[in-house]
């Protein structure tokens, strides 16, 4: 072959190079996929949070959910080839050129919703299910957290509460018993199953222990069914939901809304004194002894703190979740995971949301 045809056929190999056929879209999930999750994750976190801070200053706490991620990527590629072949006693001689071009267009549409409507309310302000709650003790969560978190009362024996702004510190026997429970859960002493008679439309709770029990891990079987005000002779009690004590074959729970989570989960929100001084929230909140701490703290300052787990600006201040207190995270994942125990059923109907092709 020539030497002009040899040019010319390779300045067309290069452009038909730069012009070929790749594929963007499954180089793009590992990255969004990943990218998006922890986002919506951050960002729900710090929802909760600020949430849990708004209820503390007697704020309106106000939700937005992420309904739905379209992330849409364009690319678009263009080759200009130009070249000259002389004759052989041409002046100008022989030259080829390529000119190429890429535009890349990254256009996400994210749809948010507020969570409102009557479901959704009415799933805020309603006792979440017992049965529920016993189901998560079933799978082996810490029963002194979950019913301490969950719960204003078991058997009439009261929780902790901060309702109306008013700080009641938890009946003595309540947590002597949760503090029993666990430890009955650690020494592997102590089990339970959830049956549901669906015929009578009813839901108990089987609480069984292993027959070589020392005699001091009876003792401490023996002391919950004291405290709790349960028969010492019976195993089995239907789960019922009811402030007060109900018959003897009866585990009557006081299960709070997520409304009361989240309000008691704001009792632990540290304010700053110069917040107190001007009313801005209640001055009557107090926390238990080290010892006692069950749920953390949310800390609080005039800085953005360094090494939070979560962290959020209100009021000029900022709130945080240290990272190293692993009791306050512990129990703002239990609040987002409770969030799908209750019933706020479905979302309102989305928006219509057209994608243009690219």
């Amino acid at each position: 072959m020539s030497r002009p045809r040899t040019l010319l056929a390779a300045t067309l190999a290069g452009g038909m190079l730069l012009t070929g056929c790749a594929h963007m879209g499954p180089g793009t999930v590992a990255v969004d996929r990943f990218d998006y999750s922890t986002a919506i994750a951050d960002s729900w976190k710090q929802q909760i949070l600020l949430n849990i801070v708004k209820i503390r200053y007697v704020d309106l706490p106000v939700f937005v959910d992420v309904s739905s991620i379209v992330a849409g990527y364009s690319l678009q590629t263009g080759v200009t080839v130009n070249g000259v072949v002389s004759s052989e006693h041409a002046i100008q001689g022989n030259y080829g050129s390529i000119g190429g071009q890429a535009i890349y267009t990254d256009r996400p549409t994210i749809t948010y919703v507020p969570m409102t409507g009557e479901k959704f309310l009415k799933g805020l302000v309603t006792p979440i299910d017992p049965r529920n709650i016993f189901f998560l003790l079933q799978s082996g969560y810490p029963a002194d957290f979950i019913l301490g978190l969950t719960v204003e009362s078991l058997n009439g024996v009261r929780n902790r509460s901060a309702a109306g702004g008013v700080l009641r510190e938890a009946d003595p026997d309540f947590v002597r018993a949760l503090q029993l429970l666990r430890e009955m859960q650690l020494a592997g002493a102590v089990g339970m199953r959830v049956e549901e008679d669906k015929v009578k439309g009813s839901t108990a709770v089987l609480f069984f222990q292993r027959d070589d029990l020392p005699a001091e891990i009876q003792a401490k079987g023996a002391e919950i069914g004291r405290l709790l005000k349960l028969p010492a002779d019976q195993q089995k009690f239907v789960l019922s939901y009811s402030p007060m004590r109900g018959t003897a074959n009866e585990l009557a729970v006081n299960s709070r809304s997520m409304l009361q989570i989240l309000g008691a989960f704001a009792s632990y929100v540290e304010v700053p004194a110069a917040h107190l001084k001007e009313g801005l929230a209640a001055p009557a909140f107090e926390h238990e002894s080290a010892g006692q701490r069950t749920i953390g703290r949310i800390r609080s300052g005039s800085a953005k703190p360094e090494n939070a787990y979560v962290a959020v600006q209100y009021l000029g201040q900022w709130f945080w979740v240290d990272g190293s207190d692993w009791q306050a995270k512990r129990a703002l994942t239990a609040v987002m995971f409770f969030f799908t125990l209750a019933d706020t059923g479905n979302p309102e109907k989305l928006p219509l949301v057209t994608i243009p092709a690219q």
